[in-house]
């Protein structure tokens, strides 16, 4: 269920599929018959994790992943909550947007430049260059990350929405890069080609997406397999969530406090910001229990001083910082 376990033993070539823990069959077949891409999977769910650290470093829940466990993320992702949300969708960005990147730079056989989006020419440009494949890397993404979800559960109708989220994001955020040619760089003529932006771009994106996540409620069908459950809005009030919205039912522990049965680490001796009145402010981040303060020396170059032609010349200084950590 875990997005990111069966990741952590795939960073290098040679790949033996039956060596990574935790695949389910389909993805077992798959990782033989896209063996190749595997690697650059791994290096996705990894840009993936970057990512969601970035992006909560100053929150109280940080995306800390636990080295000695299978489950990279430990119990937090056992719950049907927007954290849970929010780390399916970027790790199925993150797979989606490695594989395009990959096949866009050569890398493997399979896969290559996007022929396909072509159109006609705008003024003063022609296409060139090596637009990215966003369908092919996301083909893989769903294959790969949406095996495990096939079953008739609200789990799996949460995870494959969200999964499925996190890739249109980077279909969404698609630009048309270019570049000049001519004389001295006159830009005569402008080659262009569609490019995937920076990840930090899908990762602010999907911060907004996390941020107005839409709660939803269980319900249970009668079908000819059997029960299924599905997803709907929990408020009518609110207009109901597009395929690009993320989607959760269960709420989130409030990570102020140690919980081994959430996966919460607690706030206590975690960096806050003391001029800050948001959530990574001490206020907040320490959930009320206060702040030791203590001063840092840090070296630094300082009387920075540029000589011609061309170079400059720094000294070192020593600066005491305060820095403030939760009780």
């Amino acid at each position: 269920r875990e997005m990111g376990h069966q990741y952590s033993s795939l960073g290098t070539q040679p790949i033996l599929c039956g060596s990574i823990p935790g695949l389910v069959p389909k993805q077992l077949r798959f990782c033989r018959n896209y063996v190749e891409i595997m690697p650059s999977v791994a290096e996705g769910v990894k840009i993936g994790i970057q990512e969601c650290q970035h992006q909560f470093r100053g929150r109280r829940w940080n995306c800390t992943t636990v080295n000695d466990n299978l489950a990279i993320f430990g119990p937090v992702l056992d719950k049907a909550t927007r954290e849970s949300a929010f780390v399916h969708a970027i790790a199925s960005a993150g797979v989606a947007f490695a594989v395009t990147r990959a096949c866009a730079e050569g890398s493997a056989t399979i896969c290559g430049c996007d022929t396909r989006h072509k159109g006609p020419p705008g003024e003063g440009w022609k296409w060139g260059g090596c637009s990215e494949d966003v369908e092919f890397g996301s083909m893989v993404s769903r294959e790969f990350a949406d095996a495990r979800e096939n079953r008739p559960d609200a789990r799996s109708a949460m995870n494959r929405h969200n999964n499925e989220g996190g890739r249109m994001s980077l279909n969404d955020n698609m630009f048309l890069k270019c570049k000049c040619h001519g004389l001295s760089g006159s830009c005569e003529v402008k080659t262009c080609w569609w490019s995937q932006p920076d990840f930090r771009v899908i990762g602010d994106y999907m911060k907004d997406k996390y941020d107005s996540a839409s709660e939803m409620v269980v319900e249970k069908h009668k079908e000819s397999r059997g029960w299924v459950e599905t997803l709907r809005p929990k408020y009518n009030y609110f207009k109901p969530p597009t395929e690009r919205d993320l989607v959760y039912y269960e709420s989130s522990p409030n990570f102020c406090d140690p919980n081994p049965e959430t996966g919460s680490f607690g706030t206590r001796d975690r960096v806050c910001n003391l001029t800050s009145h948001g959530i990574d402010g001490c206020d907040l981040l320490c959930c009320g229990r206060g702040h030791n303060t203590r001063t840092e020396k840090r070296k630094e170059k300082c009387h920075c001083i540029f000589h011609w032609c061309c170079y400059v010349s720094c000294q070192e200084c020593v600066r005491d910082y305060d820095v403030h950590t939760c009780k």
